[in-house]
């Protein structure tokens, strides 16, 4: 039977982030795809756009849900990605209403990045998303989520591999079954991840490519789900996710008109060429 995943997370009209990312890469992955979004941004709100237009749709959510009951609608998995605090508990009664038996949870705790919230965040929005993160099956922060996740100063680059595995142990003990932490680094010439499963600890890294994107945690989120979806082990889904995303730096590198965001869609038959390997 085929496999259906639910994505949740707003559309950014142009940026090649949220929504516009993960429909065509997990879509492209041979997955069916549903969607629903939780907002309308003209361009996503990282610095670079003077500004942007919102549209908040949480008043559908409900809605929606009411009539995928009646129409008996059931996911394989759930995946989560830029959401509003007022959104958090709609989405809960989402997963719960319409999971298939054994569906996974998969939670992008997006809010975050370089040390400070996203515009539009409160200060209270990290307690908000620590809730939707208990009970998921993978959760994948980055260093900056995690600190806001635990309510501990960011510490930039400035890190062991100690307090690394730490900050993995403190994220499993929200409740997630499964963390995998992004940009992670141990040597300037890389970067990675480092994958927790409650009782050891993996690690994989790419080269560090010298070229900073918006979007690409969403690029590694959605590679991540399609491969994982495609019978990979959730470690070597991450790695492919990886590799995917630095694939898709690749491709951006020496475009400087294209700063919004990484060329994602030219790096997908590298990513299908991945799926299809042993």
């Amino acid at each position: 039977m085929d496999t259906r995943v639910l994505t949740i997370q707003d559309i950014s009209c142009v940026g090649q982030c949220s929504l516009t990312v993960a429909l065509p890469i997990i879509s492209a992955c041979g997955i069916e795809t549903a969607i629903l979004p939780g907002s309308v941004l003209s361009n996503h709100t990282a610095p670079g756009f003077s500004g942007w237009t919102f549209h908040d749709l949480t008043d559908e959510f409900y809605k929606i849900l009411e009539q995928w009951k009646k129409e008996g609608i059931k996911f394989d998995a759930f995946y989560t990605g830029y959401v509003s605090t007022n959104q958090i508990q709609p989405i809960l009664s989402i997963m719960q209403e319409t999971a298939k038996e054994n569906a996974l949870k998969i939670i992008d705790p997006a809010m975050a990045d370089n040390g400070k919230l996203y515009a539009g965040f409160s200060a209270d929005f990290p307690k908000e998303m620590a809730k939707l993160c208990k009970g998921a099956d993978f959760i994948l922060p980055n260093l900056t989520e995690a600190s806001f996740l635990l309510g501990i100063d960011y510490v930039g680059e400035n890190y062991t591999r100690e307090y690394i595995e730490n900050v993995c142990k403190d994220l499993y003990k929200l409740g997630a079954k499964n963390v995998i932490l992004t940009g992670v680094s141990f040597e300037k010439s890389k970067l990675g991840v480092a994958f927790y499963n409650g009782a050891s600890f993996d690690y994989y890294f790419t080269p560090r490519l010298d070229l900073f994107l918006h979007g690409t945690g969403d690029i590694y989120s959605s590679a991540f789900i399609g491969a994982l979806l495609n019978g990979k082990s959730a470690f070597k889904a991450a790695s492919i996710a990886a590799d995917f995303v630095c694939e898709s730096i690749k491709q951006t590198i020496g475009d400087d008109k294209h700063w919004y965001g990484a060329k994602f869609e030219k790096a997908l038959p590298y990513l299908i060429k991945r799926l299809e390997s042993v």
